[in-house]
């Protein structure tokens, strides 16, 4: 869960209420579902919050938070713009891994020591959180005193200053960077600078790398590091935002949030244009959007009975603007059109652009229910009486583990998660054979391990993996395994078809195929299923002496001797014996 440091002085000159104790202070935060965690080494308080409410990652948006929950303000606020001066242009030479760029310019920020610290802490906490490390998106600062912008010019003459995103060679131009005083290439700083080392990953695969120019030169790489000449400090009165990322939805909300941490200094807004080869947007987009949600979904979720007023006010205290009216067939609001029966009483609600977090009307309720007070609402039990029941699934997991035991079978339970060596190469398969086993893995995009990159496919791997770590015991070794395997589904909302499998491997110097069938036909006859094993080819199994699983009919899993090779690889030296199968076919 992110942590927020913040200045409990800075806390109180935000909000206006100079007379709250730090403690009373701590009781307001906690009402926001942000919690104390404890002080820095500064007297700090540190508050850890729920990550879907990102624009309370600063300050300035706690004590905008806590200037509603008090009342000194009401409804939605939207900055006031001036019209574009600047311009971004964008290339076609872009890299198509980070084609998106958005910004703003703001004037007038008084920036002492802790409000460039506020500053830099939402850069950094934007990044981990919304920018996913900064490889979504990226934010860069920059003192606009320092910038030397192109003139844009028309017909009509001079319209302002532009600067252009661009993509470059790796041993490209050259420019100073952060906390540094060398001229370096982009290359260079990913490999001799420290920031440029943390984050060389994130350019590591593409061709041309992503800068931002202006009259003088190269002044930003992003999303690495920006250039020392445009560096902010507490004398930078006016300052150019700009992000790049891998989505344009996602940059626009973290510009929001910034400018918005900005306007609370007292800084103003100034737009900017994006030309991109076919189009141009105005930034930072500050477009309010609506939900529509129903007044009986509000009274059921909080279970409270509210008037209209009533709704309308707290509505206002969460910082949302609303009216209300009647769900007709022409709602806009797809959500409210599916729960909600014509003449029904609803809200047309409006969402500042600072909220990221409000995806559903159900957002809107948790608002209103905060703004009424969830320690106001009483508990009681429901209406319904209902009789507990384990599940059919799990009832057949228990009853198949309980039967394996009674075979002889040691029950096991291995990690889920496995690398691709161990899953396919080990056991002489690929993804892209039609065997048991052999499927396209859902894979870790950033694993921490080689030992532990994909999700696995099934469980006969982890069972060997076993019987090498245990060369040291005693045999027989006869072991078992219910448990979760998968692969990746693009059908599936997740992209992942999960499902449980039965594995057991038998080690012995007189394991046969004719041993673990003589189990698995048990198996079959104690769940009244029927059983068959037509002879087939597996690269695990020694060809000859493997059979696929038919279970009334249908080919659920594979049975046989492991390769002598297989066993080797393993630094086993008696004969195994193994069969895999689906236990769903066992319903």
């Amino acid at each position: 869960m992110p942590v927020v440091d913040v200045d409990p002085d800075e806390l109180r000159d935000l909000t206006g209420h100079e007379e709250k104790s730090d403690d009373e202070l701590i009781d307001d935060l906690f009402g926001l579902g942000l919690e104390f965690e404890g002080r820095t080494e500064e007297d700090d308080l540190q508050l850890e919050f729920a990550p879907d409410r990102l624009d309370r990652l600063s300050v300035e948006g706690i004590a905008r938070s806590l200037r509603y929950q008090h009342g000194d303000d009401r409804g939605v606020y939207v900055p006031n713009t001036n019209d574009p001066g600047w311009t971004i242009e964008v290339e076609a030479s872009v890299p198509d891994e980070r084609p998106y760029v958005t910004g703003a310019v703001v004037r007038d920020v008084d920036l002492d020591e802790d409000a460039l610290d506020s500053l830099i802490q939402l850069q950094e906490k934007l990044h981990a959180t919304m920018g996913r490390k900064r490889a979504k998106g990226a934010i860069g600062i920059h003192d606009l005193t320092m910038l030397k912008g192109e003139t844009v010019t028309e017909e009509g003459g001079e319209l302002g200053k532009s600067i252009t995103y661009r993509g470059i060679e790796p041993e490209g131009d050259r420019f100073v960077p952060l906390d540094s005083d060398a001229e370096m290439t982009p290359e260079e700083v990913l490999r001799a600078h420290e920031t440029g080392e943390t984050y060389a990953d994130l350019v590591a695969n593409y061709e041309r790398y992503p800068a931002i120019y202006d009259d003088i030169g190269l002044f930003s790489f992003p999303p690495v590091i920006n250039g020392r000449r445009t560096e902010v400090t507490t004398d930078s009165r006016d300052l150019f935002v700009e992000l790049t990322g891998t989505d344009q939805w996602t940059i626009d909300h973290m510009c929001n949030i910034i400018c918005y941490g900005l306007d609370a200094r007292g800084a103003k807004i100034e737009e900017i244009e994006v030309r991109y080869p076919d189009e141009t947007l105005v930034r930072p987009d500050f477009e309010v959007t609506e939900k529509i949600v129903t007044h009986e979904r509000i009274e059921t979720m909080l279970g409270v009975d509210l008037s209209a007023e009533r709704v309308l006010d707290l509505l206002e205290r969460s910082g949302l603007d609303a009216e209300t009216g009647e769900i007709g067939d022409d709602a806009s609001d797809s959500s409210a059109r599916q729960t909600a029966s014509d003449g029904e009483l609803a809200y047309e609600v409006e969402i500042p652009p600072y909220r990221v977090d409000v995806l559903h009307p159900l957002d809107v309720v948790d608002d209103v229910g905060r703004a009424y007070g969830f320690n106001e609402l009483e508990p009681r039990y429901p209406d319904v009486g209902t009789v507990g029941g384990r599940h059919d699934r799990s009832e057949l997991e228990d009853a198949a583990r309980e039967l394996l035991v009674g075979l002889g079978f040691e029950d096991l339970l291995n990690f889920h998660m496995i690398g691709e060596t161990e899953n396919f190469e080990r056991l002489r398969i690929s993804p892209e054979d039609d065997v048991v086993g052999a499927a396209e893995p859902p894979t870790i995009k950033e694993p921490y391990s080689e030992d532990y990159t994909m999700f696995r496919t099934w469980a006969l791997p982890s069972l060997l993996m076993v019987l090498e770590n245990n060369t040291h015991r005693a045999y027989p070794q006869d072991l078992a395994e219910i448990g979760l395997a998968a692969r990746a589904d693009d059908d599936q909302n997740t992209g992942v078809a999960e499902h449980r499998t039965v594995a057991a491997v038998l080690a012995r110097h007189d394991a046969s195929y004719e041993d673990a069938k003589a189990r698995l036909q048990a198996t079959a006859r104690n769940f009244d299923t029927d059983l068959a094993t037509p002879a087939t080819d597996h690269p695990t199994f020694i060809d000859g002496r493997a059979a696929e699983v038919v279970l009334d009919g249908d080919s659920v899993g594979v049975i046989g001797e492991v390769r002598p090779e297989v066993l080797v690889e393993h630094d086993l030296e008696l004969p195994v014996a193994a069969f895999e199968f689906r236990l769903d076919a066992l319903e």
